[in-house]
């Protein structure tokens, strides 16, 4: 309990001073360094009550839920097609990467190799390595190197480009609103459970955002309060439960994981000609359509550059298809192994 005393102040000193500096995940960047140093130099692992680490993953799924709120599907199909075959791309490049890793280190499984490579959801795909079995620790820390990287990459690349910009609407809602994705939060998790969801800390407060965004799509909104402590229950749960061992085996990934961020960087600007070509949109829309995460970066730069619905139905597409895989993807390697023996 005295160690909590210390990394709660320290984590929301470190996140404001990352948050100030425009850290792409500030704040759960902020809990796993802060955590994992404590848990480094405890030389134990640094525990957290399930109960509150439930509804951090709730909170993000709850997050991730909020993008889906007041967008139709008349919308999104006329960019369904494209949305696929960028979301297959990336996912196909992200699990071939995943099991070269997993070969080439041998302390990662198939299933932490493939998640620490997914490409995108980095909020969410380590929520999902804890559900399913992978070692979170690597998913985490592979997943924020790429979220980085990508974060900090997208203004400079789009920068070369020649886009008016416009102002940035406030986020409003009501306080019941808030109060009613706080619900989905904190019950969310155990519906999941109750259902059988894959993944069900994730997917079942996400599809209850959703399912109050048909329904009170102006009235709801996650307070700034709430999210940044989902993210830092998140970091304390990744970050408390780092070691040396851990940190050997990414430090053993790292060349190959740094490698792989840049293929994927330059494969998605490829596809974002195809895009072009395909959609009839300017390349500035498609390479923000096709990045490889840094969502709320993503969206930010496509509102300054007046991108039209295309930057958001692909980005939506290819998360979906990226959080349905990740949910699932435990059942899909026994089944792959099971036909290999076979």
């Amino acid at each position: 309990m005295r160690t909590w005393v210390v990394v709660v102040p320290a984590s929301i000193a470190l996140g404001l001073l990352l948050d100030y500096f425009n850290v792409a995940a500030a704040w759960i960047l902020s809990g796993i360094l802060v955590a994992g140093g404590a848990a480094l130099i405890r030389r134990r692992e640094l525990a957290l009550n399930q109960h509150v680490e439930k509804s951090g993953r709730g909170v993000i799924g709850v997050l991730a839920g909020l993008p889906l709120v007041g967008v139709s599907i008349g919308d999104v199909t006329p960019f369904l097609l494209p949305g696929l075959v960028v979301s297959l791309i990336t996912v196909a490049l992200g699990i071939g990467a995943g099991v070269v890793l997993s070969k080439t280190v041998k302390e990662i499984t198939p299933q932490t190799g493939i998640l620490c490579m997914l490409p995108g959801g980095s909020s969410t795909i380590p929520v999902i390595a804890m559900e399913t079995g992978a070692d979170y620790r690597l998913v985490a820390l592979s997943q924020y190197l790429r979220l980085l990287i990508v974060s900090l990459s997208l203004p400079l690349i789009t920068s070369l480009f020649n886009v008016s910009t416009t102002v940035a609407e406030e986020e409003s809602g009501t306080w019941w609103g808030a109060l009613l994705l706080v619900a989905c939060a904190l019950v969310g998790p155990y519906i999941g459970k109750l259902l059988r969801f894959p993944a069900p800390h994730i997917f079942a407060p996400l599809l209850l955002t959703v399912l109050l965004g048909q329904f009170f799509p102006e009235a709801i909104f996650m307070p700034e309060a709430v999210a940044v402590l989902g993210f830092l229950i998140i970091g304390w749960f990744c970050g408390g439960g780092l070691s040396v061992p851990v940190l050997k085996i990414f430090a053993r990934q790292l060349p190959m994981t740094l490698l792989f961020i840049i293929l994927t960087i330059a494969t998605c600007a490829a596809t974002a000609l195809l895009l072009t070509g395909w959609m009839d949109i300017a390349y500035f829309d498609a390479y923000l359509a096709t990045s490889p995460g840094g969502l709320e970066t993503v969206l930010a730069l496509a509102h300054e550059g007046g991108s039209g619905p295309a930057v958001v139905s692909v980005q939506l597409i290819r998360l979906l298809t990226l959080l349905i895989l990740a949910g699932y993807l435990s059942g899909i390697i026994k089944w792959i192994l099971k036909k290999g023996r076979g």
